[in-house]
């Protein structure tokens, strides 16, 4: 088969931690030819969709990992499937690139993850979806609708901006925080701008579960646990990976989430998990799987590239 991969500058990669390093491994490993570009390099004209990419060779040596042949323009029908793996954040380019994936004739050509769905399912919006599944949440612009809602939750609140990513502008206010109108306001830009407001989870002081979500079904998952002089649990910030237990709680999630994600063509996430609450849904290039691979001796990009060329098959190619 022939794949696509939409992703940032492999040059740029950590090549023991990178999802999309280890995705463009296994297809490589059986034989698959891949192929990379930017999301710069996508076009469209008369002959539909295409890209600016060149063949990849890669290998597990850091700085030595990648081996490019000449670039030339393809379409994107020559490919059997086309992976979009562009890390966040979710910004005019990136949106521009998924409407241009969303003109792929999809009965010929896989779009992984499929690019209306991209647009659709937003990492942090998407969870409001499922009221009974999270925690009290309120996404607002207004500072005195926020701080109703810090007094009803019990005073003690976590903030986020609805574009970001990696733990980034990620806030706790307890109530009576003198910093809190300094930060409210920076996030909203002075009320200009929503963002979501959520209950503390005491729990995520033991860490935040990252789930790896596959087809329906929950295929591995760790315990992002936070420094003690630190909110955030994210890797990249100095929280530490631990294994975790794929419980009734944690299918239950995917099991309800499962119907929505597989219309919108959404078959690989990332699912934000506290106390039994899902917090977030990753679908913006979700990362994780080398980390749990490690933790739990398996290999899940070898789950995903089963699962792509079982679609790719059923497309009749």
């Amino acid at each position: 088969m022939k794949f696509l991969h939409v992703i940032d500058p492999i040059e740029r990669f950590d090549i023991t931690k990178d999802t999309s390093f280890v995705f463009l491994s296994e297809a490589q490993k059986r034989g698959h030819q891949n192929y990379a570009c930017s999301i710069s390099g996508l076009s469209a004209g008369a002959d539909g969709v295409a890209a600016y990419a060149a063949p990849l060779k890669v290998k597990p040596v850091q700085g030595e990992h990648y081996a490019y042949d000449k670039f030339a323009r393809v379409t994107a029908a020559q490919f059997d499937a086309v992976f979009m793996r562009k890390d966040p954040p979710f910004d005019t380019d990136f949106f521009f690139s998924t409407h241009l994936l969303s003109l792929i004739d999809e009965s010929r050509t896989l779009v992984f993850n499929r690019g209306s769905a991209l647009r659709e399912a937003t990492e942090k919006l998407f969870i409001l979806r499922f009221p009974d599944l999270i925690p009290e949440t309120l996404v607002t612009s207004d500072k005195t609708d926020l701080f109703a809602f810090q007094k009803d939750v019990g005073g003690d609140i976590v903030v986020k901006p609805l574009d970001g990513c990696g733990g980034i502008g990620v806030y706790r206010i307890i109530e009576g925080d003198l910093n809190a109108h300094a930060i409210i306001e920076s996030l909203t830009n002075h009320g200009e701008r929503p963002l979501m407001a959520q209950r503390f989870l005491p729990e995520s002081r033991r860490g935040d579960t990252r789930l790896i979500y596959l087809d329906g079904t929950p295929r591995g998952a760790m315990l992002r646990v936070p420094r003690s002089d630190d909110l955030r649990g994210n890797l990249h910030v100095g929280g530490t990976g631990v294994r975790a237990v794929i419980g009734p709680r944690e299918r239950e999630i995917c099991e309800r989430l499962a119907p929505d994600l597989d219309r919108l063509g959404i078959w690989f996430a990332g699912l934000d998990i506290i106390g039994g609450l899902l917090t977030e849904v990753n679908v913006t290039s979700p990362t994780g799987i080398q980390e749990i691979n490690a933790l739990e001796g398996v290999t899940l990009e070898a789950d995903v590239i089963d699962f792509i060329e079982r679609k790719v098959g059923e497309l009749g190619r």
